[in-house]
């Protein structure tokens, strides 16, 4: 996917509202076209295209070797690529956009990289001249502020929790007021509260329109936080909003567990309205038996279903439509990668 602009949150591809009057199309942040590295005889990253829009928080998922990290070093200008082209923040990615790039972004490492005997302020005003922002007293009380650390401003950035360090470093993240930000692993080894806090976080910043670039291995993250998620695995395996992905890549199906398995399961479900098959869902455990059954519209199949196991006599325990997750889009889409490259 690429272009001028990109469109999420409702809206087709022209940038107007489903099944609504016109909207505004969103301006791409990042937009990168056929992008590919290669290091000696090794292709990191192949033949890659898509676009973010403003304001997007975006997920970039692939195992390890996958080209996420050499994606975002191309895209923050530290390294180039062998062929393709991207701009972030409508820059060009060159020798010659490098530095405007790099002043219009800011990058969050998985390691935090505070000064352990500094105080949190005297690290961010660290940061602050060293990349010669004016107004830093300002620009320092304001990213704090935004991290809710504003009362630990004079503590050691070593005696702060790793949750508060990571606050921290987004802190020094937003000193410049960058159009893109981009996050990696922002949560890795964060207890569960920590990691909640992050999240708010993030949201925040997509508040305040920043476009987020999110590199995480936590895929129940990604689903909470990700307006759009990439699957990499050097190539781009799929792109777009999770509950499309996993539309389009698993059936739709009903999960329907009794109290004791059915005699005759296919004299039940055959025939029956929008019903396409089923099958057991295992042995039957502790006396009760699951089905899987695969339908083409829940609405008129669940309440026929329902009707036809009362009627046959079963004691139902639940019906349900199957929910699949990001995680399962992921594992179907790697493991399919890895089947191909044997």
């Amino acid at each position: 996917m690429s272009g001028d602009s990109v469109v999420y949150e409702g809206l087709d591809e022209t940038g107007t509202a489903r099944g609504g009057p016109a909207a505004r199309a969103v301006p791409a942040a990042i937009e990168v076209s056929h992008l590919t590295k290669v290091f000696g005889g090794r292709t990191a990253v192949s033949d890659v295209s898509f676009s973010v829009a403003g304001g997007e928080v975006f997920g970039f998922l692939g195992p390890n070797g996958a080209g996420k990290t050499t994606t975002v070093r191309i895209l923050g200008t530290l390294i180039s690529p062998t062929a393709g082209s991207a701009a972030v923040a409508g820059i060009p990615v060159s020798p010659a956009g490098a530095a405007e790039i790099r002043q219009r972004i800011s990058v969050m490492p998985e390691s935090p990289g505070l000064y352990q005997r500094l105080t949190v302020t005297e690290n961010l005003d660290y940061f602050a001249r060293l990349y010669g922002l004016p107004g830093r007293e300002a620009r320092i009380s304001e990213a704090l502020a935004a991290v809710g650390l504003s009362d630990r401003a004079h503590d050691l950035a070593g005696s702060l929790s790793k949750g508060l360090r990571q606050r921290a470093a987004l802190a020094r993240s937003l000193l410049n007021e960058p159009a893109v930000m981009f996050l990696d692993e922002p949560t890795s080894g964060l207890d569960p509260v920590a990691a909640h806090e992050v999240h708010g976080l993030i949201a925040g910043l997509r508040d305040r329109g920043v476009t987020v670039f999110l590199t995480t291995h936590r895929l129940e993250e990604a689903e909470r936080l990700c307006d759009r998620v990439a699957i990499m695995s050097t190539r781009l395996r799929t792109i777009g909003r999770p509950d499309d992905l996993r539309q389009e890549l698993f059936t739709t199906s009903l999960d329907v567990t009794t109290a004791a398995a059915l005699p005759e399961p296919g004299r039940v479900f055959g025939g029956l309205p929008a019903v396409q098959g089923w099958k057991a869902a295992g042995p039957p455990r502790g006396g009760q038996a699951s089905y899987v059954l695969t339908v083409s519209d829940v609405a008129q199949a669940a309440p026929a279903v329902t009707r036809a196991l009362v009627a046959a006599g079963a004691d139902v325990l639940s019906i349900a439509q199957s929910r699949h997750t990001l995680e399962d889009v992921y594992l179907q889409l790697v493991g399919d990668a890895k089947e191909q490259a044997r």
